[in-house]
């Protein structure tokens, strides 16, 4: 039962202000996440939480590492500040996904808006369907076919999962990266990518007018800065630190374990096979060598060859007898079965 003095402690711990790069500001909206948090992750979220007046942050950590964990940690503060005009847009076939760790990792709403849950609730009178209480989970394609509705609504944060479908957003042909680059235009944006470059560097470009279209200005003064082997490289990292956080695989290694995984080849696997069989010859064959076991298993296959020629040979004489006399031979086959005239 809780006493006036633990009434005045809770009301002090609801109302206290806490930095935005310190974990105590998380630790108010965690009590119901059912999530084993590592510390990347919290970097991470504290990260994108820093800076109130930055339009958007991309976190890019490598596959496995917990984008979505970032996210959803982000996600879960703003929900606990009342700040819940909040937008997830994602490939359509993640959609439930998304949809389903909010709500049982995270302990929050969260609703799939499409263009059938779109007009059902247009037919129940509701003029504004992203205007709900809950997280709006959309697919891409819809965000972009309701751009106006969009761009309509204030929201408070905007996560982008699989960012890097958008990279070439830039671009005046890509009709989908520009429709949402409108409609999401100054609203603060969360990108995530495990893939924020994979051919040239205009992707990173295209990823970075997502969320401010200032950060490298136009596309012909980032070439002509950061292009080439003669780029600045130092000071495209240093732009990149502002609004970028990458973790490595091997920069966790200290807490998260790994399945040790090895690559084998045919060449390897030939092999392998071959020691293998010869080990067993030896292990069958006591008092022999490998070398002898060998050449017995060279033997045996030249009789399992010889035997499979006067089977398919036995197999044409009892097509023969059968009344039909037309071969047939498979193309690359040494021995062919007969055919059967129809």
């Amino acid at each position: 039962m809780a006493t006036a003095y633990h009434a005045r402690y809770f009301a002090h711990e609801l109302t206290r202000r806490r930095p935005t790069d310190s974990a105590d500001r998380l630790s108010m909206s965690l009590f119901d996440a059912a999530v084993d948090l590592n510390p990347h992750q919290i970097d991470a979220a504290l990260f994108a939480l820093r800076s109130p007046l930055s339009k958007g942050v991309l976190l890019a950590d490598e596959v496995g590492l917990g984008k979505t964990i970032e996210a959803g940690l982000v996600l879960c503060q703003l929900w606990a500040e009342r700040r819940r005009r909040l937008l997830v847009i994602c490939p359509a076939s993640i959609r439930k996904q998304w949809s389903l760790e909010l709500q049982e990792k995270f302990n929050l709403p969260a609703v799939v808006l499409d263009r059938a849950a779109h007009r059902a609730t247009r037919r129940q009178g509701n003029p504004a369907p992203f205007e709900t209480d809950a997280i709006v989970i959309v697919s891409m394609n819809f965000a972009s076919a309701m751009q106006e509705e969009v761009r309509a609504t204030a929201w408070d944060l905007v996560i982008i999962d699989e960012a890097h479908k958008l990279r070439n957003a830039y671009r005046p042909s890509n009709r989908m990266g520009q429709r949402l680059r409108w409609a999401l235009e100054d609203r603060r944006k969360v990108l995530l990518t495990a893939t924020p470059l994979q051919n040239t560097l205009l992707e990173l470009y295209g990823l970075s007018t997502l969320i401010d279209d200032h950060i490298f200005g136009d596309r012909t003064s980032f070439q002509a800065q950061f292009g080439g082997q003669s780029g600045d490289q130092v000071e495209l990292r240093r732009r990149l630190a502002g609004f970028t956080k990458r973790t490595l695989r091997n920069q966790v290694l200290e807490y998260v374990r790994y399945t040790q995984r090895r690559a084998l080849t045919p060449c390897s696997q030939s092999f392998t096979k071959r020691r293998g069989n010869s080990s067993r010859l030896a292990r069958g064959f006591k008092g022999r060598s490998i070398a002898s076991a060998a050449t017995l298993n060279t033997s045996q296959a030249k009789k399992r060859s010889a035997t499979s020629r006067r089977g398919c040979v036995l197999s044409d004489a009892r097509w023969t007898a059968a009344g039909t006399t037309t071969p047939c031979r498979r193309r690359g086959s040494r021995y062919a079965g007969p055919h059967v005239r129809g």
